[in-house]
This record gives C-alpha cells, structure tokens and sequence, in this order.
C-alpha cells in the first residue's frame, strides 16, 4: 500500500467513526425527546412542571442511558480523555431547546467529585470501571451531610435523581484503572459547569 491510499483509508475510516457517533447522539437525543413527550399531559393543567417529578420521566430517562451503554459509538476517543488534576467533564451534545445537557466525565484513580446535591434533574450510567457511591441524609438542624452508607457502582449502573437535597451523593474511583460515566442534566450545555452540583458540608 503506497502512502495516498493509506492516508485515503485513513481519512475513511476517521468519516466512518464520525458518522456513527453522530447516529449514536442523534439516537439517545431521540430517546431523551421521547421522555419528555412521556411526561405531557396537557388535559392535566395542574400536573408537575418539573418533569423530573414525573414517574414516566425517570423511566425514560434511564430506558435512554441504558440504550446509550450498549452504544460503543457514543463516546469518542477525545471524550475519553481524562485530566491529572480533577475528574474532567466532556461535552457529548446539548437540546437545542436548553432541556438537557450529556456529557462523559473521565476518573482517574483517586478522583472524586464533592458531596453535592442537584440544582436540576440528573442521570447517569456507568459505562467503564467502577465508580464508589456514597449516599447522604441532609440534616436540616446542623446545616449538613450525614453519611448514609458508600456502594460500588459496576459498569451498565444506572442512576436518576431529582432535583433538590433529598438525593445528595459523592461518586469516587477508588481502583487503580480510570473510570467513564455518562451524565445527562437538565440544564443548556452552557450551564453545566455553574447549574448542577449543589454542594454541601459533610457534618459527623
């Protein structure tokens, strides 16, 4: 093979991975629209505005991560490329319409996020590796965290969690070999650094 038709195969090959991970995008947008649409009900005026708080919503929501977790197309080479400093966070795509934000966020052993609530709606799924989970109880008295209890999280878990301080955790990779999620929140990709993570103090 002479150096044209190699850098021909190439540039192929680079089309191809980029079509199917516009498909795969394409295909868990259609999938989160489809959760939304699940929680209409135009006849019912007084219905919950935050769809979050619709039972038909979460279940969507993880029915679209689990589709995505057998989607190897979804995350690209560059979304797998994690920080030494802090975990580190990639924009996978946005809703046009600010609903929703995905992103893939890349562990390196020891990284771990701050105990936090969630300003908004947010699911994940654990695509490789195994991430720790610690679950906390707001104490409303202290102003505070308490520990609840800690969980590994193994690839293919699935997580969805409304907004607000009845659902605070801590994910973590405690394991020698990095680790990948995947997050949707429900803010515009703009707002997913400043809109998400409520975080709170840890009290004994």
């Amino acid at each position: 093979m002479n150096a044209p038709e190699f850098f021909m195969l190439e540039a192929a090959s680079a089309i191809s991975a980029a079509t199917e991970h516009a498909a795969a995008v394409a295909r868990l947008c259609a999938a989160l629209d489809a959760a939304f649409d699940a929680c209409r009900r135009p006849s019912e005026p007084d219905a919950p505005t935050d769809p979050s708080r619709h039972a038909a919503f979460a279940k969507g929501v993880r029915a679209a991560l689990a589709q995505a977790l057998a989607d190897p197309a979804l995350v690209t080479a560059a979304q797998r490329e994690g920080s030494a400093e802090k975990y580190r966070r990639h924009l996978i795509a946005a809703d046009p319409n600010g609903r929703y934000a995905i992103a893939s966020l890349v562990w390196q052993p020891g990284h771990a996020s701050p105990i936090h609530a969630h300003q908004t709606w947010c699911g994940y799924a654990v695509l490789e590796g195994t991430l720790t989970e610690t679950l906390y109880r707001w104490d409303e008295a202290r102003g505070g965290a308490q520990t609840v209890r800690s969980h590994p999280r193994a690839p293919g878990a699935i997580s969805f969690g409304a907004s607000g301080r009845a659902n605070i955790h801590r994910l973590a990779n405690d394991s020698t070999a990095p680790c990948i999620s995947l997050h949707v929140y429900g803010v515009a990709g703009e707002q997913m650094a400043t809109h998400v993570n409520d975080i709170v103090a840890l009290v004994l």
